[in-house]
């Protein structure tokens, strides 16, 4: 298992590029990875769909507008945000294992950095209190992974404007760049994070002893 930077990718590049690595994966072609990037300002929508959204409006606002076979609700993809996909095979792990992995993943980061988040009790994802620092969302089939985490980092939010993020009404979201002085950016961020959470899936998968690649390319 390694991770890579892949920079900043249009939103349906990236998807198109996952569902090929993860068909590769099942075929035992490729190996299991962690994408980190950026994208271009995008809404994505899940499986469950969104009755809410104004298409025009998030639109005429220079946003993209992608449906996936993600979990969760509505979020917003835009530049100064960390996303990262996780193109594994969980089925050693499970899907609510898989979801705390990443949570704690996230957490562990994001407390070197001196802030103390972690889940909210009902909803994915890593809170700041009721503000929302980082979506989560997976898509499994047959015990493998599609899709990963969004860690609000050095965004403007403007995109979560013309959304109800994950259908939330009760909780906002947020930024690092809004709790510390000095947030880093997602490249900075993504050497240490991507360690974290590849070492941390590799130790919730009981087994994998070959840890040959954590580090990024």
């Amino acid at each position: 298992m390694r991770w890579r930077w892949l920079g900043r990718l249009p939103y349906e590049e990236a998807l198109a590029a996952q569902r090929a690595h993860r068909d590769a994966l099942v075929e035992g072609r490729v190996g299991q990875e962690v994408w980190l990037l950026e994208h271009d300002p995008v809404v994505t929508t899940g499986r469950r769909g969104v009755d809410d959204l104004d298409p025009d409006r998030i639109r005429a606002a220079g946003f993209a507008l992608v449906g996936s076979e993600r979990g969760g609700l509505a979020t917003c993809h835009e530049p100064g945000q960390l996303v990262g996909y996780v193109l594994i095979d969980a089925r050693g792990i499970g899907v609510r294992r898989t979801v705390a992995v990443l949570e704690e993943s996230v957490a562990e980061w994001l407390g070197g950095q001196g802030v103390a988040a972690g889940p909210r009790e009902g909803y994915p994802g890593v809170w700041v209190g009721n503000q929302k620092l980082c979506a989560i969302g997976l898509h499994f089939r047959s015990g493998f992974t599609l899709h990963g985490f969004a860690l609000n980092l050095v965004n403007d939010l403007h995109g979560f404007g013309l959304i109800t993020p994950c259908g939330i009404r009760d909780g906002g979201v947020t930024t690092l760049a809004r709790l510390v002085p000095h947030a880093p950016t997602p490249e900075a961020a993504a050497a240490t994070i991507g360690e974290i959470v590849v070492r941390r899936l590799l130790d919730a998968s009981q087994g994998l002893v070959n840890r040959v690649g954590t580090e990024g390319t």
